[in-house]
């Protein structure tokens, strides 16, 4: 019978003996270490050679490298434990990223950090906290601003700085106003003094510096015509004719009894009616 009851422990892979020999386990198999690096190891970015069994293995998005391998590649220090940022396939220690590659801020000409907020306008950059309101100093953030002059405004203050004040509501004109008498209005405020209706855009008359549009201003000030009683505008061109305190439009202005148009003739007055010559005879 045979009386030899030691099992063999052999390399997974080239199947020799490894007792009395180093070797790896990898997923419950054992390996002697030759079998495993020829395996399973990876090469090294820096140094193109097998990472060893008894080398760290140090990996970055699916890359690798030896400890002693995986330093700046600008300034060759260490980046074992410390904090690095990728460029073109280069790792970089932030002292060198920063020199390299991040903007200087507009305001306090210090780096912007990789990885810090930062806000940039028109190819210039800012630190968060640097990009402020030139009148107020406080933050702009995201909230809105307003370039003038190579400074920066929040709203606010650029309202009170720069914008024009409406002469009705006394609140700043950001954008759409109207000129009326040399002074500035915002459009929803330059209205009929009489039926408020909006004027810009509108034909529009006044009347002792208030503003009427045409149909208020002919229902309170135009004469009326003496034939049809509505308001002669005088505005645009309307013809009219007067006669003693009394006027008329020109269509109206018309015998009383046969209609012909009097404008350009004679005619005969018969209390508040005119008359043409031929009906007028008879008076």
């Amino acid at each position: 019978p045979d009386t030899n009851m030691t099992e063999r422990f052999d390399c997974d892979y080239c199947k020799e003996s490894l007792f009395g020999k180093k070797y790896i386990l990898k997923e419950e198999s054992p390996y002697c270490v030759k079998c495993y690096e020829n395996l399973y190891s990876n090469t090294c970015e820096e140094c193109k050679k097998p990472i060893g069994a008894d080398c760290k293995d140090l990996s970055y998005k699916d890359r690798h490298w030896h400890e002693t391998c995986f330093h700046c590649f600008q300034c060759k220090n260490s980046l074992v434990d410390k904090p690095f940022a990728a460029k073109e396939e280069h790792l970089l220690c932030t002292d060198c990223y920063s020199n390299e590659y991040s903007s200087k801020c507009n305001e306090c000409k210090k780096t912007i950090m990789p990885g810090t907020r930062k806000m940039e306008y028109k190819g210039n950059s800012w630190h968060e906290t640097c990009f402020i309101c030139y009148h107020c100093q406080q933050p702009i953030g995201t909230k809105s601003f307003i370039p003038k002059d190579s400074q920066n405004f929040c709203v606010p203050c650029y309202e009170k700085q720069f914008a024009m004040q409406c002469v009705q509501c006394k609140k700043a004109i950001t954008s759409g106003g109207v000129t009326y008498r040399e002074q500035p209005w915002h459009k929803e405020c330059f209205v009929c003094t009489g039926c408020k209706k909006q004027l810009s855009g509108q034909r529009f008359t006044s009347r002792d510096e208030y503003a009427y549009c045409l149909s208020c201003f002919c229902n309170l000030y135009a004469k009326k015509c003496a034939g049809c009683t509505n308001p002669i505008s005088g505005l645009g061109g309307t013809k009219y004719i007067s006669f003693e305190e009394r006027q008329w439009h020109n269509d109206c202005f018309n015998c009383k009894k046969c209609s012909l148009s009097l404008v350009g003739r004679g005619f005969l007055t018969e209390r508040d009616d005119i008359l043409c010559p031929e009906c007028g005879k008879d008076i």
